[in-house]
């Protein structure tokens, strides 16, 4: 049994802030289990819920039991390691809760705690050729995913995050100042994985570079821009991505807006209403995608294209597209306050999530 199971169970009167701050706990199970005061099963609670749940407009005050999937895959304790593994392949999950004959709860048995380790075999294309116009005189002979916060460059931090998911092989983009992030990181070797780099000739948008890939990609691919910091697990999109027969799914982060006056609405002359100095609400791009290997024959060769772009194509062709809401630690570096700003807050630990 695991020791940390009292932490992955919470009562239905829980709110989401702290499901989420209970599932950061414990992020060996991928799992919150609800159950009542005698720790009978009520339901469980996966990341992919929670983000589900924020889509459809749920607030972080929003219960618990409200939220929670009443369909849980349970299994008796005498069962065996075999008929763990093969209940949670055959339901498509990470975990199995094992229960006794009255549904109280035992334990959380996942299906990594019952395969050895493997490495992330999805590739990571990391964007690194922008010119870094707006932290100039800081980029005018560094990339601008080069800077450091915290001590070592963006994009450091950034392989190393997914080094230490699992992920292996990488590809970067790269234009302005090539030389310098090639001779940073070499073939990778020396951050334990494999880097093959993808030189622009021209500024190509966020997404140009992926048709310059040689090789044949087998699974999704994880895009990713190279001036960001965030302690998202990147594994929870490609599952969310999966699991929803995706094609292309784009990280998405809610963004608060206070209008700084009083918003009239009107009706020919009349006035209907005035709010004064309303906050509105907006789901921003976050610059994290997951792109399925079919979309790649949809990017134009060799020409400046950009990923919104492409999803609103995708969107004509009627091939599906999905927002991954992102409520982890995120910043996007693109000017020398955020630059400031990342570094105040750098925290490895929080924004590599060990």
């Amino acid at each position: 049994m695991y020791q940390n199971i009292n932490k992955a169970m919470i009562s239905p009167q829980t709110s989401l802030g702290d499901v989420l701050k209970a599932l950061d706990a414990v992020p060996e199970f991928h799992v919150i289990v609800v159950v009542d005061e005698n720790r009978r099963l009520i339901g469980t609670i996966t990341d992919g819920d929670i983000r589900r749940a924020l889509l459809a407009g749920k607030s972080m005050n929003e219960l618990a039991g409200n939220i929670a999937h009443k369909n849980a895959l349970i299994l008796p304790p005498n069962s065996t390691a075999a008929q763990q593994r093969h209940a949670m392949q055959q339901r498509v999950v990470r975990q199995v809760i094992i229960v006794d004959d009255q549904n109280h709860v035992l334990d959380i048995i996942t299906m990594d705690s019952l395969s050895s380790s493997k490495p992330v075999s999805n590739k990571v294309f990391l964007m690194a050729g922008g010119l870094g116009t707006r932290l100039r005189p800081l980029t005018e002979t560094i990339p601008k995913p080069m800077l450091h916060v915290g001590g070592k460059p963006i994009l450091q931090t950034t392989i190393e995050k997914f080094v230490d998911e699992g992920f292996e092989d990488f590809y970067i983009a790269v234009n302005y100042l090539p030389e310098i992030i090639k001779s940073h990181f070499g073939n990778g070797e020396r951050f334990n994985c494999n880097i093959t780099y993808i030189q622009e000739t021209k500024r190509m948008g966020t997404c140009g570079a992926l048709s310059l890939i040689q090789e044949a990609v087998q699974e999704p691919i994880v895009v990713m821009n190279g001036d960001l910091l965030t302690h998202m697990r990147i594994r929870n999109i490609i599952d969310f991505h999966n699991n929803h027969s995706a094609c292309a799914t784009m990280a998405v982060r809610e963004y608060h807006f206070q209008v700084p006056f009083g918003v009239v609405e009107i009706d020919d002359c009349n006035i209907k209403s005035i709010s004064e100095k309303p906050e509105q609400s907006f789901h921003v791009n976050a610059g994290i995608y997951v792109v399925s290997p079919e979309v790649l024959r949809y990017i134009p060769s060799d020409t400046f294209y950009d990923m919104t772009t492409l999803f609103e194509d995708l969107k004509e062709t009627n091939l599906r597209t999905v927002a991954f809401p992102l409520h982890e630690y995120w910043i996007d570096i693109g000017c020398k306050e955020q630059l400031e700003k990342a570094n105040d807050e750098y925290l490895p630990t929080q924004i590599l999530g060990q």
